[in-house]
């Protein structure tokens, strides 16, 4: 079942996480933390003037709460509906990146890089103490965002 959680301008200026410490203490207690795998969406409210061409992404506020929301949560993606391109979405907010009219989201690549093998040891350390098996889930993560890992890498970092 798809978690949606909303955001306005309040708690993003405020860097509140409480709607989703609410979501994940909820889950964390019914101990459906591994069911709710991509099942979490972020409806974003954030007014801008009309004439403002940014992307959420590009704001400062906005991109300061997702970077306090991954300090608490390093294991974000994990839950992130990724058909819904909430992975891309939170991997922009936390990744240098330029927007290019023919082919999307450009990614500063050392800074992808790094964001990516963090998350690969985030996920494995966490996934392995909530007992969720982990190497197909991580391998397409990395897919998605452009890396293929093979299971050596597995191997070396098991």
């Amino acid at each position: 079942m798809t978690t949606t959680i909303a955001l306005n301008s309040d708690l993003i200026q405020t860097l509140d996480l409480s709607p989703v410490q609410s979501a994940i203490e909820k889950l964390l207690q019914e101990g459906a933390i591994a069911s709710e795998e991509q099942q979490l969406r972020f409806e974003i409210d954030y007014p801008r003037e009309p004439e403002d061409p940014r992307e959420l992404s590009e704001i400062p506020e906005v991109r300061l709460w997702f970077i306090r929301l991954d300090a608490q949560y390093p294991w974000m993606p994990f839950l992130l509906d990724w058909k819904a391109g909430e992975l891309a979405r939170y991997t922009a907010m936390l990744v240098p990146h330029q927007f290019n009219r023919t082919e999307g989201i450009e990614y500063n690549p050392e800074a992808l890089e790094i964001f990516v093998m963090q998350k690969i040891f985030v996920l494995t350390q966490w996934m392995k103490q909530i007992g969720i098996p982990s190497t197909s889930r991580l391998k397409s993560i990395a897919k998605m965002l452009g890396y293929e890992l093979d299971d050596a890498f597995f191997e070396l970092i098991g």
